[in-house]
């Protein structure tokens, strides 16, 4: 896929913001030395990590050059340092890795998070939140529209390109075995926006990527319009012409014992 939109993304900052709050808010650490901001994106995570923990050494680790731009231009002193998120090893035992919004884009779970979990000084944290709305009309209609005969070929992939996220007894197995005590929760955001034009936009800077990286400028037009026709039908407008968008996302915070 090409690289993200930062501008795209942030259009949604505080939407997008809010939910690595709630995250960071259930971390029960009070003094962590070192934290790694796992998938840190623009920046927008790491600011909240430096406000909390003013005395740690934080490092943002991403994937996205153009991301790592924009979390280096609005967070000067920090590092932030261009990485393979799924092969990503420390050089010294972090006290918190946080990553929000992330992991789903990584497979086989059963496998990466007790090898967080492994890496993690005695005490600290691995601190997790991954939208889990694979089922909702949102992304199921990305799907459905990608499998219709102008783009099936070539969106023949694209589905795949997101992990199918465990549910609460796989997470809690997979972290209790790697020594962790785990709190699971699950949270449904409502988000007004302005129209099924306001869903498009949304997830266009996300969930609709691996579904436009392999179309053509005309071809992108032609599924975003089927896509938005398709989002009518699954989202009614309310009386002043917004859209309620339910979007779920699961939250984990592991602490090595």
């Amino acid at each position: 896929m090409t690289d993200w939109d930062v501008g795209q993304y942030l259009t949604f900052a505080d939407e997008r913001t809010r939910p690595a709050a709630d995250l960071l808010a259930r971390v029960p650490l009070t003094a962590p030395a070192r934290v790694i901001d796992l998938g840190c994106g623009p920046g927008n995570s790491t600011a909240l990590l430096a406000a909390r923990f003013p005395e740690a050494a934080i490092t943002g680790l991403d994937s996205s050059p153009a991301m790592l731009e924009e979390a280096r231009r609005t967070l000067p002193a920090i590092t932030f340092v261009e990485a393979d998120l799924a092969a990503w090893e420390p050089d010294a035992r972090p006290d918190l890795i946080f990553a929000n919004a992330v992991l789903q884009w990584l497979p086989d779970h059963a496998a990466l998070l007790p090898r967080l979990a492994g890496v993690l000084a005695p005490g600290g944290c691995l601190a997790v939140q991954m939208p889990d709305n694979l089922d909702e009309p949102s992304h199921r209609l990305m799907r459905e529209v990608a499998q219709e005969s102008p783009f099936r070929e070539a969106l023949a992939a694209a589905a795949g390109a997101r992990t199918t996220l465990g549910g609460f007894p796989d997470y809690d197995t997979w972290l209790s075995r790697a020594g962790c005590t785990v709190d699971l929760w699950r949270t449904t955001y409502v988000h007004p926006l302005q129209g099924h034009r306001g869903i498009v936009e949304w997830v266009r800077a996300t969930g609709l990527r691996p579904f436009l990286a392999p179309l053509g400028p005309e071809q992108q037009s032609a599924y975003l319009a089927r896509y938005e026709a398709a989002l009518r039908g699954a989202y009614p407008a309310q009386e002043d012409g917004r859209v309620l968008l339910p979007f779920p996302r699961l939250f984990l915070v592991a602490r090595r014992t």
